[in-house]
């Protein structure tokens, strides 16, 4: 089967890519409005954009039925910054908590019954019981489609010290949940690769 993306809704692209491009990391991103409300949602289009600076990327579509854009984004460009933390698997379903839609007024840290800790650089506060907080200050908004791309330089990383061994994550220990389509995953199963030969290609 060949498909041109052209002839689909916007609805049946979105089906076709989540279900392909997997698993994904989530994003639980937590930001401040510029009058001190919390925000925490979570975003599964997320990856490293650059390691020097270090850089982050989250996208954002835009609310479901009323087409506006989420608080997240929001919130990052009046405050300038925000914290991706990262979802262990005792914390999914309070990640799941806060995946609901709610009025800008509402503290999803609150809806989640998770902690919201004090960061050290941006006005973002980081949720207490995650594994690691990364601390990204904004470093631009890209629309390069119908959803908007936001880029974070990390300017602080947050790690519980048993987690971290000679610069390495303890990947066993993280407990890492992924999105699956409409599911979730957790990293249980890991194994290494080697190459079948050791021929190089030259320049």
């Amino acid at each position: 089967m060949v498909i041109d993306p052209s002839t689909l809704t916007r609805q049946q692209v979105y089906k076709l890519l989540v279900g392909s491009v997997v698993p994904r990391p989530i994003a639980w991103v937590s930001t401040v409005s510029i009058d001190g409300g919390c925000n925490l949602a979570p975003f599964s289009f997320f990856t490293v954009v650059s390691t020097q600076p270090p850089m982050l990327s989250i996208t954002l579509e835009r609310r479901l039925g009323n087409d506006e854009w989420k608080d997240t984004l929001q919130n990052a460009q009046s405050t300038g910054g925000f914290v991706v933390n990262v979802v262990s698997l005792s914390l999914a379903q309070a990640m799941e908590e806060s995946s609901v839609e709610h009025p800008p007024e509402i503290d999803e840290f609150v809806i989640a019954e998770v902690t919201a800790a004090p960061s050290c650089v941006v006005r973002a506060p980081r949720v207490a019981e995650a594994l690691i907080n990364i601390e990204c200050e904004l470093e631009s908004v890209i629309a390069p489609g119908s959803d908007h791309v936001v880029i974070g330089r990390m300017v602080r990383y947050h790690v519980r010290d048993d987690l971290i061994s000679h610069g390495r994550i303890d990947i066993d220990k993280l407990q890492a949940v992924g999105r699956l389509a409409g599911r979730y995953t957790r990293v249980s199963e890991i194994f290494s690769l080697t190459p079948r030969s050791d021929l190089r290609v030259e320049d």
